[in-house]
């Protein structure tokens, strides 16, 4: 059950409108590590979850918060709206091709949403379930959260730089300080699993049954041998092993050769590939 307290979490005013700076505030809203992204993904998680106790919580409070920074920057980018000349374009884009290729205001804002918010990304592209990941294994998905913030927290980060707006610049400066919050809380909750099960996801699948020969091994597959200067290609490795490290991979089957297809398939016939094959032969 859900309540929604019409009370902000933090404050969501610019100092003035912008129509263009709204079109960019998109992108963390309903874009692929935009808030939406967020707040679905983990409360799908927690709602996954076959058990109570500390993980499903902490996902439940997490996701419910991730709304209400819906919330706050949908109510952000409304007020950026509010006011505001529909035909602004970046300053600096004076000629209409310039303006196109830097980005303007995004004209759906005033006919779609009526100067609304609505859940796209900076380019109108809808927002995507297939953005989230919900798997029922939790060291698999705490893994994804942490990259998910990371990525988002970056592009905060990015937005704050791109505005001298005071108003929204505190907004994004809570944000900022919650993706910290949240990094940090999916690195100790990672660190807790892998300590109780391992670090290899699935920690539950029996390694007799994987070829355990090459399970540690970095196979040099690029010009240069500097990979082979990290940690990954020598000396113990996090699940216990040791890491190897191979310069010249060589293949561990031969050229495979498919047979013809049914004739009902209509491939190329057999017969073209054999005459590639054949010894040139000079005119009779």
């Amino acid at each position: 059950m859900f309540f929604h307290i019409k009370e902000l979490q933090f404050h969501a005013k610019p100092e003035r409108p912008d129509p263009v700076y709204a079109r960019k505030l998109q992108e963390v809203l309903g874009g692929q590590f935009g808030e939406i992204t967020v707040a679905m993904q983990y409360l799908f998680q927690g709602w996954n979850v076959r058990g109570d106790g500390k993980y499903k919580d902490l996902l439940l409070d997490t996701g419910t918060e991730e709304l209400a920074h819906v919330e706050m920057l949908a109510t952000m980018i409304a007020r950026l709206l509010n006011n505001a000349p529909l035909e602004t374009l970046e300053d600096a884009a004076k000629d209409p091709v310039i303006a196109a290729i830097l980005g303007g205001s995004n004209p759906q804002h005033a006919i779609v949403t009526g100067l609304g918010a609505a859940p796209t990304d900076s380019n109108g592209y809808p927002w995507n379930s297939r953005y989230t990941i919900a798997s029922g294994n939790l060291l698999a998905d705490f893994r994804h959260n942490l990259a998910a913030e990371s990525q988002g927290r970056l592009q905060v980060a990015r937005l704050y730089e791109m505005t001298d707006d005071r108003g929204v610049k505190d907004m994004l400066a809570w944000l900022l300080a919650r993706d910290t919050m949240h990094q940090n809380q999916w690195i100790v909750a990672i660190k807790e699993l892998e300590a109780k099960e391992g670090v290899v996801v699935p920690t539950t699948f029996p390694k007799e049954r994987e070829i355990q020969e090459v399970s540690h091994v970095l196979f040099n597959f690029s010009r240069g041998q500097e990979s082979a200067q990290g940690p990954w290609a020598h000396g113990p490795s996090p699940d216990g092993a040791t890491f190897q490290y191979v310069a010249n991979p060589q293949p561990h089957a031969p050229e495979p050769h498919l047979p013809p297809a049914p004739p009902y398939i209509h491939d190329t016939p057999p017969k073209v590939f054999r005459s590639q094959n054949m010894p040139h032969m000079p005119p009779q």
